[in-house]
Order: structure tokens, then C-alpha cells, then sequence
């Protein structure tokens, strides 16, 4: 496996996904200190879930894919794309003015799929986003990255549930969570939605028993 020593860190309350890309608004000295060392020797960082105090043991890295604004003060406005998974090895905080790690990088265990699973989990997720009222778009699935990954994005999941697939080992693993996470997620969706509906058009329960009563 490989590694990279003294990886800068970035410390986020989220979850970064190989490939994923998410906008990032740099504020903090350190932080400003961390992009300008990455863009200058064209190096990756990494972000880490940091979660009620806590950091998570494994992370992504990500490169600064474009930067949209750059303010006077030195605050920036970038998007950062995702690329791959890491498992922190040491952290240091007093090498930088950041934090920074030895990191391990994480490659799948096994490249093997369950095409059926792979068309449920694909078929689960249509419907959620149907649910959910959100336009459904067939090209999100005909992608040759990790979908798992893709559809993990948007998929009603937790932070510590996005965590929880970050650290599995491979796509069958996260095929088979996502799985069950739609057979648990749906139903309930389902029947919020009826309830909603229910509401709506009578005002009240019809099983609600008169107020005379």
C-alpha cells in the first residue's frame, strides 16, 4: 500500500467521497496557509470527518479542482474534488501551522460486483429520489466510477452512516449497505408521504373520532 508522510489535513464536519466534489470557503489563517502549500507544490490535502470532537480514522484526499474567488483578505472561495481514501496513521499538529498525518492510502479489496445487488441498489435509489421529488436522471448510473460512492452523495444517509461507507472495504460491501439502508429508508418515506397526503385532503384523520364524542 501506499503512503504519503506529513499529508496536510482539513478537518470538516463532512464526509468527502472519491471523485465527489465540494465547494469550500477558506477563512482561517491556517487553513489559508494549508491551500497556499497545496497549490504552490501541486500536492493533495485531506479531509477528515471531525464529529463532536472527534476525527475520524479515515479520510479522503482531495485536490483543489478550481478556485472561484479570491477575496482581499486572503479568504478564497474553491472547489475541492475528492480522489482517494486514507487511513491516518500519526497526526501532528506541530509541523504546520496546520494539522498534518502519515497516511496509508486504501485501495479496494476486490474489484468483483453482484450485478443483481448493483441493479437494486440502483433501482432503490430512483425510487427514493422519486419520493423525495427530485428529478431523476439515468446518466447519474452509467458512470465507471465506484457507484456506490456516487449514489452514497444522495442517498439520505447520516454523517456517521456516509462514514461508516467511506470505510468499507471494497463496492460489493457498499452495494450491499446501501441495499439496506433503501429497504429500512423507503418504507418510512413512504409512509410520511401517506400521511402527508392524508392530511392534506381531509384536513384531519378519518379515524379520528368526533369531537362530541
Amino acid at each position: 500500500m501506499s503512503t504519503i508522510d506529513d499529508l496536510p489535513l482539513f478537518p470538516l464536519g463532512l464526509v468527502l467521497y472519491p471523485n465527489e466534489q465540494v465547494p469550500l470557503h477558506i477563512f482561517e489563517e491556517r487553513y489559508k496557509d494549508l491551500m497556499a502549500f497545496c497549490t504552490t507544490h501541486d500536492v493533495p490535502f485531506g479531509i477528515v470527518l471531525a464529529h463532536e470532537g472527534n476525527l475520524a480514522s479515515v479520510g479522503c484526499t482531495a485536490y483543489i479542482k478550481r478556485i472561484l474567488k479570491r477575496y482581499e483578505n486572503g479568504s478564497a472561495d474553491l472547489i475541492a474534488e475528492g480522489d482517494e481514501r486514507f487511513q491516518i496513521e500519526e497526526v501532528y499538529d506541530d509541523r504546520a501551522s496546520y494539522y498534518t498525518a502519515d497516511v496509508t492510502l486504501l485501495e479496494d479489496t476486490s474489484t468483483a460486483i453482484d450485478e443483481a445487488t448493483r441493479e437494486r441498489m440502483i433501482t432503490q435509489h430512483m425510487k427514493l429520489l422519486e419520493l423525495a421529488g427530485r428529478t431523476v436522471r439515468p446518466d447519474l448510473y452509467q458512470t465507471d466510477r465506484r457507484l456506490s460512492f456516487v449514489l452514497a452523495q444522495n442517498a439520505g444517509l447520516s454523517l456517521e452512516q456516509k462514514q461508516e461507507v467511506l470505510q468499507l472495504s471494497n463496492e460489493i460491501e457498499r452495494v450491499n449497505y446501501l441495499v439496506e439502508h433503501f429497504e429500512r429508508l423507503i418504507p418510512q418515506v413512504e409512509e410520511q408521504e401517506d400521511v402527508q397526503r392524508r392530511v392534506k385532503s381531509n384536513g384531519h384523520f378519518k379515524d379520528f373520532p368526533p369531537e362530541h364524542l
